[in-house]
C-alpha cells in the first residue's frame, strides 16, 4: 500500500469571499459575549463580539478614506494587544492587504522586509520603527469605533488577503501570500486538531503577528464564537499556569518550549481545561509526558507549515497512536514522496506532500514562481504506517548523513528523552577536523550529565552509526522568538574537548 491519503473532495469556493466578513459573521448575533480577553496577572481587559466587530469595520472606514487602492498592502507595526488582529481584520475587510510584523524588529530589518512588499502605508504603535517617507498611521481604537462600520467588500476567494514573513528553512525572511479561501481551510482543524467548540475559552501563548497564534489563537475562535485569551504583553511564562487557572481556560495552545517552561512553575489545579495543542516544532515525548502528569490533561500535536498551516495532527476524538504525530486531517490530500515525486510504500520514509488543490496552500512566495504541479513538497521528511498514522522525522535539509547513512535528529534526540536534569537537546551534524562529519548532540541542563548515562542511552536506544560521537551541554539551545529550535545555529557552540 503506498503512502497517499485523500479525504477530499473540498467544498467549492464561494464566487466571492472576505476571509474577516468570515471570520465575523457570528459577531452580530454574539452580542455581548467575550471575544477577546487580554488576561493581566491580576487583572484582564474584554472586547465583546459587538465591540470587535464595530472596531474592525470602523478601522476598515478609516483606512478607505486614505486613498489608497483595492489590493495594497499594509505593513502593520503594532505590539502584542487588541489593535493587532483589528487592524488585520479592518484591512482584509477594506479590500487591502495587511503585512503582520513582530513588535521586536529594528528599523533596518523592518526596511529590509518592506522592500519585499512594498507596501503603501503602516499603522503602528508610538515608538516602533517604520520605514521613512512611509505614511503611518496611528492605532487608534477610539477613533475607530467612532467611525461608521464598513461592509466588507467581497473579493475573489483566491485573491491576496494578507502576507506574512517566515524564515523558512534558509533563515532568510520570504514574503508569503495567502489568499481568502485560507480560512475556510481551517475549518478541518476546528475538530480535527484543535477540538475546539463555541463555549472554548481558548488560551495562546505566541505572539499575535505567529501564524499559529494569529489562526488557532484569533481567527479559529472568532469564527466559531469561542472566546479568545491572550496574556498580556510581557508575561513570562512562568506565570501562564496560574492565568490559566484563574483566565478559566478550556484549551491551552503553545509551542513545545512553552510547555517546557511552564512546568518549571508549579502547576495549579486546571478543573476548566480540557486538553492542550502543541505546534511550531516537534514536541519531544518527554514535554508531553510532563505535561499530561501534571495537568492530567492530553496534548494533541500538529504538524504545519505558514505556507499551508497545519494538515497532519492529533485530536480529542482520534489521539495520535503513541511515537507518532497523527493522522491526515479530513479534507486533505496528502502523500509521502520519493525523490522522483512517487508515493513510497507505507513503512518508508519520504518527503511530506500536499496537493496544490488545497485551498489552504499559499498563493506563492513573493518574488518566486506560484506552487504547481499536483504536489507542493513540505520539505519535512515522515513514515506512514499501514493503518495511516504518520510519524514526523524532521526537516529534510536537517537530516543528519553518518557514514552514508541519512539519519533522522528527531530520532536520534528521541533516546536522550527522560534522562533527569535534561530539559531539551537537539542533533546536529558537526565537523571536528576538517573533511570529519559527525553527530553531535547539544543539551540543555542545569549541570552537566554523566557522559556515561548519555553513551547508556544512545546505544540501548539507536543502531551503531546513529550514536551521537559528542555530547555537549550549553546554557540555551538556540531558538527563535517563537520558541522554534535554530538547528543551523548548533554547530558554531561546539568546543573541542579536552584532551
Amino acid at each position: 500500500m503506498l503512502s497517499v491519503i485523500d479525504t477530499r473532495p473540498h467544498p467549492p469556493l464561494p464566487h466571492r469571499l472576505n476571509l474577516a466578513a468570515h471570520v465575523l459573521a457570528q459577531a452580530p448575533a454574539l452580542g455581548d459575549k467575550p471575544a477577546l480577553v487580554v488576561v493581566h496577572p491580576g487583572d484582564e481587559d474584554t472586547l465583546s463580539f459587538a465591540r470587535l466587530s464595530a472596531l474592525v469595520l470602523g478601522c476598515a472606514t478609516h483606512l478607505q478614506s486614505q486613498e489608497l487602492a483595492p489590493g495594497d498592502r499594509v505593513l502593520l507595526r503594532l505590539g502584542n494587544g487588541p489593535a493587532f488582529p483589528i487592524a488585520f481584520l479592518g484591512c482584509i475587510a477594506a479590500g487591502l492587504v495587511p503585512v503582520p510584523t513582530s513588535a521586536a524588529l529594528t528599523g533596518a530589518e523592518v526596511a529590509r522586509l518592506s522592500a519585499l512588499v512594498a507596501p503603501r502605508l503602516a499603522v503602528a504603535d508610538p515608538g516602533l520603527p517604520v520605514p521613512p517617507h512611509l505614511p503611518t498611521l496611528p492605532a487608534d481604537l477610539s477613533l475607530w469605533e467612532a467611525l461608521p462600520p464598513l461592509t466588507p467588500i467581497p473579493a475573489d476567494p483566491n485573491a491576496e488577503a494578507y502576507v506574512i514573513f517566515t524564515s523558512g528553512s534558509s533563515g532568510l525572511p520570504s514574503a508569503v501570500s495567502h489568499a481568502h479561501r485560507a480560512i475556510l481551510a481551517r475549518q478541518p482543524m476546528h475538530q480535527g486538531w484543535e477540538g475546539l467548540t463555541p463555549d472554548d475559552r481558548l488560551l495562546h501563548a505566541g505572539a499575535m503577528n505567529w501564524t499559529y497564534t494569529l489562526g488557532t489563537g484569533l481567527l479559529d475562535p472568532w469564527t466559531l464564537g469561542a472566546t479568545a485569551l491572550v496574556p498580556a504583553p510581557g508575561t513570562p511564562a512562568t506565570d501562564l499556569p496560574a492565568l490559566l487557572a484563574r483566565a478559566r481556560a478550556t484549551i491551552l495552545a503553545a509551542a513545545p518550549g512553552v510547555l517546557r517552561q511552564m512546568l518549571r512553575a508549579p502547576i495549579p489545579a486546571l478543573p476548566h481545561l480540557r486538553h492542550a495543542l502543541s505546534a511550531g516544532e516537534s514536541l519531544p515525548a518527554a514535554t508531553r509526558s510532563a505535561w499530561e502528569a501534571a495537568t492530567g490533561t492530553l496534548v494533541h500535536e500538529a504538524l504545519g507549515m505558514t505556507e499551508i498551516s497545519t494538515y497532519l495532527s492529533g485530536s480529542p476524538s482520534s489521539p495520535a497512536p503513541h511515537g507518532t504525530t497523527g493522522h491526515i486531517q479530513p479534507g486533505r490530500h496528502v502523500a509521502i514522496l520519493d525523490d522522483a515525486g512517487a508515493p513510497v510504500p507505507r513503512g518508508t520514509a519520504g518527503e511530506l506532500a500536499v496537493a496544490t488543490s488545497d485551498p489552504g496552500l499559499m498563493r506563492g512566495i513573493l518574488g518566486q514562481p506560484p506552487p504547481h504541479g499536483d504536489w507542493f513538497r513540505t520539505g519535512d521528511t515522515a513514515r506512514m504506517s499501514a493503518d495511516g498514522a504518520i510519524t514526523h522525522l524532521g526537516r529534510k535539509d536537517d537530516l543528519l548523513n553518518a557514514g552514508g547513512f541519512r539519519v533522522s535528529p528527531v530520532e536520534v534526540e528521541a533516546a536522550f528523552q527522560g534522562i533527569p536534569g535534561l530539559v531539551a537537546c537537539a542533533a546536529t551534524e558537526i565537523e571536528p577536523t576538517p573533511g570529519t562529519r559527525i553527530i553531535a548532540l547539544f543539551y540543555e541542563s542545569s549541570c552537566a550529565i554523566d557522559t556515561a548515562l548519555l553513551r547508556q542511552c544512545a546505544e540501548t536506544a539507536l543502531a551503531r552509526w546513529k550514536q551521537p560521537r559528542h555530547t555537549q551541554r550549553v546554557d540555551t539551545l538556540p531558538r527563535t522568538a517563537t520558541g522554534k529550535l535554530v538547528r543551523r545555529a548548533l554547530a558554531a557552540l561546539y568546543q573541542r574537548p579536552d584532551p
